[in-house]
């Protein structure tokens, strides 16, 4: 999965000359909360988060009247508050590494830049959430089966084997590998919604034959509306 097809493309930018005001209100009005920011050929030289414009906001408890107030703020650059280390990734990195900066870093979006370090879009935590719920397929519904596995060739394709001759359909499979587990992974695995005899033999089946950690049915209608 390609941070490409997945990032946003009209990506709100601001250049760093303009003022923290306009980067407030920028925000604001879009409900975003971070602005790549750009030179004048588009090339990214900082980002704003909400979070730095509301260190350097006076306080609430400041003696400064409404006048002065304005004035300060309007004289606050976004060059001056704006992070330069950027953390950004490629249209050709993967939303998986996007993700791993995301979380290992503490942020809720990156710029995304081209060849020449040119913004032209921005992949943020929510377009990840997107890509888990399109990759498990349960918008659809059915079942999930978590099974623990022998991380040997072929202990997957048993599951997989049986499965097809009790008629049942794949949605996704995942599988996680945990460092204690040795040898061993954990397999999630979603099949479309079945008659109910036909379901209890296979989760008799696969209860008696594999290490099944869990079978969980999953309706997500009106969850969405």
């Amino acid at each position: 999965m390609l941070v490409k097809n997945w990032m946003t493309e009209k990506v709100i930018t601001l250049t760093h000359d303009r003022s923290m005001m306009k980067a407030a209100k920028l925000m604001k009005d879009n409900d975003i909360h971070r602005l790549p920011i750009v030179d004048d050929e588009g090339v990214l030289v900082g980002i704003i988060s909400d979070r730095d414009i509301k260190e350097a906001s006076p306080s609430k408890a400041t003696t400064l009247d409404m006048h002065e107030l304005y004035y300060l703020l309007s004289e606050i650059k976004v060059k001056d508050i704006m992070s330069r280390k950027v953390i950004t990734v490629t249209v050709e990195d993967t939303v998986e590494k996007a993700a791993v900066l995301m979380e290992s870093k503490n942020i809720g979006g990156i710029p995304v830049v081209d060849a020449d370090n040119k913004c032209v879009g921005i992949i943020t935590d929510t377009d990840v959430f997107k890509v888990l719920i399109q990759i498990t397929g349960v918008m659809d519904g059915g079942i999930q089966i978590g099974l623990t596995l022998s991380n040997d060739p072929g202990s997957l394709n048993e599951v997989l084997e049986y499965l097809k001759a009790s008629n049942a359909r794949v949605m996704s499979i995942l599988t996680s590998y945990e460092p204690e587990q040795d040898n061993m992974r954990q397999v999630f695995i979603r099949i479309h919604d079945m008659e109910k005899a036909a379901l209890n033999k296979i989760k008799e089946d696969i209860t008696k034959n594999f290490d099944m950690q869990f079978w969980v049915r999953d309706s997500i209608h009106g969850l969405t509306s």
